[in-house]
């Protein structure tokens, strides 16, 4: 065994000790921050439902390939391949699809091509805007997201241009 297997333990132990130092109920503390934690879900779970639904409409309509070919030319001129059209389009909405996305460009490009290493440093520059948002803002019971979201996308479009530019610097095309 090594040391990192034994770091939450003592730390989860060292929390309880201190807890029970300053005489906290630790054990009550703790059940009402799964509580707590209950009722949060509650109010993420049905946004998360309807993200992961329209995610998996949009893929199996045919949208997102349309969309990627009407896109391709534009793309090409700002030095992103357009396969990764399809990467750009779901990362904002669902980190999973987006790594399946990255997982295929990288299977089928291979890791070291052009299309492989900007699939991968857009997957580690971006973000998961619409789920992030769903869960903070649902968490915290805030419904109108005002700027939010054309700021995050903003700042995702930023990211996917940064990381098309960044690769191009440190490994050419």
């Amino acid at each position: 065994m090594n040391l990192s297997s034994f770091v939450i333990p003592v730390l989860l132990a060292a929390v309880a000790v201190y807890g029970m130092g300053r005489r906290v109920n630790v054990y009550a503390a703790l059940t009402h921050g799964a509580e707590e934690g209950m009722s949060v879900l509650l109010h993420i779970v049905p946004a998360l439902v309807g993200l992961l639904t329209a995610v998996s409409m949009f893929r199996a309509s045919g949208a997102m390939e349309w969309l990627s070919g009407l896109c391709a030319p534009a793309l090409e001129r700002l030095g992103i391949p357009p396969e990764l059209m399809s990467l750009m389009l779901i990362r904002p909405v669902s980190g999973s699809g987006a790594l399946a996305v990255a997982s295929d460009v990288i299977a089928t490009q291979g890791p070291d091509s052009y299309a492989g290493r900007v699939a991968a440093v857009m997957l580690g520059s971006t973000e998961t805007t619409f789920y992030t948002i769903a869960v903070y803002f649902g968490s915290a019971g805030i419904i109108r997201t005002r700027h939010t979201i054309p700021a995050a996308l903003t700042a995702d479009l930023t990211g996917f241009l940064a990381s098309a530019l960044a690769v191009r610097l440190f490994f050419g095309t």
